[in-house]
């Protein structure tokens, strides 16, 4: 049923609105929020203007993206992606997020029609094939802060914005996380990947970012002189049925995390007390911090993604390692090894200082992982100053 839903969303697409949007005595234009669904890329919700009169009913958004582009996958990763504007039937727009269980609010939108008409021609003119595509950029352009930008060309920038009674200063980090639960894999991915430029605390119109931000910003704001209600009416369509089921401890990243975690201080204290070394654990663990530091180096200075600069995940996943790892499989290393390993022990105390007096959020399941790497390289640089005096 589902995908039948999204297949008949997505023909809508194609084949129902070859016409512009017609302005009638009629006409009502809406923002629709859509609430958060279960999956990483649904977490956050979705916005779009829905036009409704007698001849059409509409939901036109800017979060649409194109598969079919061959270098699509290379453009999301260089942080070069295009994202699309589209339109589809809003009866199967509202049948698709209902059978997801998603959350469906409507504001209609206080213009007179002049302003209805200025905002239908724009909306037109965005949805020509050669105008529906633009870079898209999370937190500053995306299917949200769309709705803001749109309305206040539209109307010249007469909208005034007051904070909603809910309003908190909060950083970028925290009101990502605030969709997300902490322990599940796409939070922890969020925070490895994501450097320290979204540690500073957001503006209030930066809020906006998020959809139903949107919701709450719309609806506390006035129109230029008039100080009339943006907002005349809001509609809630459909109500979430219950809460998303959760998966389970067992398969989540502190429970995983903390069974490697374990293993790695096990086998430290076996080889400390056979006074041995396992150099294939050694080799798996300069390996995968390499690899990732590799990534997040990547990630900030070969991309576009503005929010992956400055990230000090890499005080503990350092590129460094995937030099040292030709260092972990000899008995007797050479002595800079050994101060290579002091300086990781050093950065991670510097992650933990970071952390504390608030330069970067850190992933909470990431602590077994960074106390296991604490004590492993102590027992190496024991063990490998111990070889080297004899």
């Amino acid at each position: 049923m589902k995908k039948f839903l999204l297949i008949s969303l997505l023909l809508s697409c194609f084949f129902t609105f070859s016409q512009v949007p017609q302005l009638t005595e009629n006409t009502e234009i809406s923002v629709v929020t859509i609430g958060p669904g279960q999956l990483l890329n649904d977490s956050f919700g979705h916005n779009g203007f829905r036009v409704k009169n007698s001849f059409q009913d509409v939901v036109y958004d800017y979060g649409r993206y194109n598969f079919e582009d061959p270098n699509f996958y290379t453009n999301f990763a260089k942080g070069k992606l295009d994202y699309l504007m589209g339109a589809s039937n809003t009866k199967d727009v509202f049948s698709y997020y209902q059978s997801q269980n998603r959350t469906i609010k409507e504001q209609v939108l206080n213009l007179n029609q002049e302003q209805k008409a200025t905002l239908l021609n724009y909306l037109a003119n965005n949805y020509k094939p050669e105008n529906r595509a633009y870079l898209y950029d999370f937190f500053y352009d995306n299917c949200a802060t769309k709705m803001r930008d749109v309305l206040e060309t539209v109307l010249n920038g007469a909208i005034e914005y007051k904070t909603p009674k809910a309003y908190k200063a909060e950083t970028f980090r925290v009101l990502i996380q605030n969709n997300l639960h902490w322990n599940s894999w796409g939070s922890l991915g969020i925070d490895i990947a994501l450097g320290s430029v979204i540690d500073r605390t957001a503006q209030p119109r930066d809020y906006m970012f998020l959809p139903e931000n949107i919701f709450q910003f719309f609806d506390n704001a006035s129109l230029g002189i008039s100080k009339k209600p943006l907002v005349k009416q809001t509609h809630v369509i459909y109500t979430q049925n219950g809460a998303f089921k959760k998966g389970s401890f067992f398969t989540s990243p502190l429970f995983i995390l903390s069974i490697f975690g374990l293993l790695i201080l096990y086998i430290t204290y076996i080889d400390k007390k056979n006074n041995k070394r396992s150099k294939w654990l050694d080799g798996i663990l300069f390996s995968l911090t390499a690899i990732i530091g590799i990534f997040l180096l990547l990630l900030w200075f070969a991309t576009d993604h503005s929010a992956t600069a400055h990230n000090y995940n890499l005080l503990w996943a350092c590129p460094i390692s995937i030099i040292a790892l030709f260092q972990v499989f000899k008995n007797i290393t050479n002595q800079w090894f050994i101060g290579y390993l002091k300086l990781l022990i050093i950065m991670l105390f510097l992650m933990t200082l970071h952390w504390c007096i608030g330069v970067q959020g850190f992933a909470p399941a990431l602590i077994p992982i960074l106390i296991a790497l604490f004590f492993r390289y102590i027992y190496l640089i024991q063990l490998f100053s111990s070889n080297s005096s004899k």
